[in-house]
């Protein structure tokens, strides 16, 4: 068995070597993982633009893959993740983070334990629940915006981000899947693969200062909704008959009360039915959009699949 830590790395390589570092002293302290052959994976997500990246040459444990341009660092996990798959196992135990520091190394024993059990490795994600942020107030107003936006449209709560760890049976069986060309945070989620939670604090950067921005925190968020649109148009098609249904019940008891009765009418009742009208076929708009990109990305998932390469193709591959 062999553990690989995948990281992307972005002008970020002092904050790495530490990271390795204290990851491979956690290691070696743990009983069960004591000993285990550990392989790192490093995206250079400058695509070759990091002088620093060269430092890493010396490392006989650490693998560097250059994409063509900058993948962000989500889909620059998904990049390696494809590319180490004709190298890694079954029983191989894949680790995905972040190489700054937020993502605790001190954590990673408890997020491999629940793959283990007496009859082999289990076949699931374990997923890193955040329980403490060391953000700034204004991030944490925004996240929580964002998280209760997120639960509205998908019905689903976010409380993880990168930090997760896998079995490589399970590497193989889902990342191939288009879906997480778009999130592979919220990609493991839309696809309901089991998952175990493990709580763990957000910790402190190693070195230097953050490179997302609020422009690339709002994108990120966008990209993690986007898995999710199946079932953001059924939310979408759900509002469109509610709002429809009040509007022409208001307006049949608008025209019943004027053609059979002689009561007035209050001056509310026509505009409050005439804006339900207007906002459930608002809705169905927005549900047509939706369920049209939701048909084109499904049909885009599976072009050109007969040509994907089978297993014993993948396998004859070498990283």
């Amino acid at each position: 068995m062999t553990v690989w830590i995948v990281t992307p790395v972005y002008r970020d390589v002092g904050s790495f070597q530490i990271l390795r570092r204290r990851l491979l002293e956690i290691l070696d302290d743990s009983e069960y993982l004591r000993g285990v052959p550990v392989r790192f994976v490093v995206i250079d997500d400058t695509a070759g633009q990091d002088a620093d990246v060269g430092l890493l040459e010396s490392f006989g444990d650490v693998a560097v893959l250059q994409p063509p341009f900058n993948l962000g660092h989500q889909r620059a996990i998904v990049y390696a993740l494809r590319k180490c798959l004709p190298t890694i196992d079954d029983d191989d135990l894949v680790v995905t983070l972040d190489a700054d520091g937020e993502d605790r190394p001190e954590d990673l024993p408890r997020l491999l334990a629940p793959l283990h059990n007496a009859e082999g490795v289990r076949q699931k994600v374990v997923l890193a629940l955040r329980t403490k942020r060391r953000e700034s107030l204004s991030f944490k107003v925004m996240y929580r915006l964002f998280r209760v936006l997120f639960r509205a449209l998908t019905g689903t709560t976010v409380r993880s981000g990168n930090f997760a760890a896998m079995p490589g049976a399970v590497a193989r069986n889902v990342l191939r899947h288009p879906t997480f060309d778009l999130s592979y945070s919220s990609a493991i989620l839309a696809l309901d693969v089991p998952v175990e939670y493990v709580p763990c604090e957000r910790g402190a950067r190693y070195e230097g200062r953050s490179k997302m921005t609020f422009g690339k925190l709002g994108l990120h968020g966008l990209r993690m909704l986007m898995p999710f649109t199946d079932r953001i148009a059924i939310r979408a098609l759900g509002i469109f008959a509610f709002c429809l249904v009040i509007g022409l019940t208001l307006a049949l008891v608008v025209f019943g009360i004027r053609l059979f009765t002689d009561s007035s009418i209050p001056e509310w009742a026509p505009i409050l039915a005439l804006a339900s009208l207007i906002v459930s076929l608002v809705a169905l708009g927005n549900f047509v959009t939706l369920f049209v990109l939701f048909s084109q990305t499904r049909a885009i998932s599976l072009a050109n699949i007969e040509d994907m390469p089978s297993q014993a193709e993948w396998d004859e591959v070498t990283l």
